[in-house]
């Protein structure tokens, strides 16, 4: 295994109301340095999850939502933050019921993604929600969102989607879509 760099000085170099901006300075094991930037939490966040809800054996519920980032309206799965004194699964069935207005009697932690590690220190968790039923929560979100069912067997073609763009979104349903294959509960 590979030693990894030490760190010679770190300091917050800007902050916002979600994000600070960490300037690490690093000394590699071959004696090179190097100055990195990464986006951190505010240090109070328990971390966020991300659900792929299936609401049949043949398709996923996707949401569509404005995303500041690239300011446009897109596609994508429900996913929020964990709040203080939930666990991932209690976390991930309140998130659905405020974004998708479905709870899971069924949920399964899937795995745990990064958005960008290089420049990022956030994870999300990825959450399976099966055998939904209709309940609706009241969430921060600013207008209603649109809730659309996608066939799970089409994912090649989602990211043909105008709409969708999140890597993390595709990657979790593609994992989704495997395991359930493996397991041979896909489309049944």
């Amino acid at each position: 295994m590979r030693q990894k760099p030490t760190v010679l000085a770190r300091e917050i170099v800007a902050s916002s109301r979600l994000f600070r901006v960490e300037e690490l300075q690093l000394r590699f094991s071959n004696g090179v340095e190097r100055t990195y930037e990464r986006l951190v939490g505010k240090g109070t966040g328990y971390g966020a999850v991300m659900i792929v809800a299936l609401p049949d054996a043949h398709n996923v519920l996707l949401i569509e939502e404005y995303c500041g980032g690239t300011d446009s309206y897109e596609l994508s799965l429900p996913k929020g933050l964990i709040e203080p004194g939930e666990d991932v699964l209690e976390a991930a069935n309140r998130e659905l019921k405020e974004e998708a207005g479905f709870g899971a009697r069924r949920l399964e932690l899937l795995t745990e993604l990064s958005l960008s590690p290089g420049y990022m220190s956030q994870k999300i968790q990825v959450v399976l929600a099966r055998d939904l039923y209709p309940e609706c929560l009241p969430g921060d979100e600013p207008e209603p969102m649109r809730v659309e069912q996608y066939p799970l067997s089409e994912l090649s073609s989602l990211i043909q989607h105008p709409q969708f763009s999140e890597g993390r979104a595709l990657a979790a349903l593609y994992l989704a879509r495997d395991l359930l294959t493996q397991r041979g509960e896909f489309g049944q």
